[in-house]
């Protein structure tokens, strides 16, 4: 396989951060998550990612994120061996190739068609698996998902990037179209919206996010009857910590004692 050039710009961009994050942390000497089709994509990819800015304990947090939701997906999976992963907003995230899904398992990977087209050329096909290339936020695309399974809807670094509008609109038209399943995504606080935007590697890449945040996960119980809130997950697990530097444990125990500071960023998971 060659070098592929890479042409995207600003919310396009920043699925890179994202990916570098994992891949750093995949080849330190004790990663959080091994992810070895990441750091291939980054050997492939003909790319700057050092002006990226991505700093080590960036990638010690997007490891951690993105494990938890690999776990999620796994239990789901568990539960239901028949069931649908909808990956949204997947970038070149690897999580199909994490998780290794069997062929039994239908698992859809969604974003635009420029980034599909990017991640065509960087990973292969599995039975089973398909990427479909359009905005989220545009509703043509829930077509090409059948609707006769539970599905488990993975949306990792997506929502800060949708106003409020686009979000409640695509969950409306998930959770009609779907007959059941499990949502999880990433959240921020109103103050960790702003935090985020004000990132280094955010501002580089000159990405623009929405202007919303959820202080607390129920109010999305309002969007839907059908959605019923599962976890809120606002605290490092035992695995996540223990894997931290001591630093970030010390400052992990004095964030503790705020609960606006543990909420501005939290894992969510959903019931519909």
């Amino acid at each position: 396989m060659g070098i592929e050039p890479v042409h995207l710009t600003k919310e396009k961009e920043t699925l890179l951060i994202t990916l570098y994050g994992k891949a750093m942390e995949s080849r330190s000497k004790d990663p959080i998550l091994r992810d070895e089709a990441a750091e291939e994509a980054v050997r492939r990819l003909d790319y700057d990612f050092s002006k990226l800015k991505v700093r080590k304990r960036d990638g010690v947090s997007l490891a951690i994120r993105a494990k938890q939701l690999d776990l999620w997906t796994k239990e789901f999976l568990a539960e239901n061996p028949g069931g649908t992963v909808l990956h949204l907003g997947c970038g070149l995230d690897t999580r199909v190739f994490r998780v290794d899904p069997p062929a039994s398992v239908r698992w859809f990977d969604v974003d635009y068609a420029e980034v599909i087209e990017l991640r065509r050329r960087v990973y292969g096909e599995r039975e089973g698996y398909r990427m479909i290339g359009s905005s989220v936020a545009e509703p043509r695309w829930l077509a090409e998902i059948p609707a006769d399974r539970p599905a488990m809807i993975v949306a990792e670094g997506l929502l800060p990037y949708l106003e409020e509008h686009d979000a409640r609109a695509l969950i409306a038209r998930l959770i009609d179209h779907l007959p059941g399943g499990q949502m999880a995504f990433d959240a921020y606080s109103r103050l960790g919206a702003r935090l985020l935007r004000a990132h280094p590697s955010v501002k580089v890449t000159g990405a623009s996010l929405g202007s919303w945040g959820i202080d607390d996960p129920r109010e999305l119980e309002a969007w839907s009857p059908r959605l019923q809130l599962v976890t809120e997950l606002t605290s490092y697990e035992p695995w996540a910590l223990a894997k931290l530097p001591w630093v970030h444990r010390a400052a992990y125990a004095l964030a503790r004692r705020i609960p606006a500071v543990m909420r501005i960023g939290r894992l969510l998971r959903y019931r519909f």
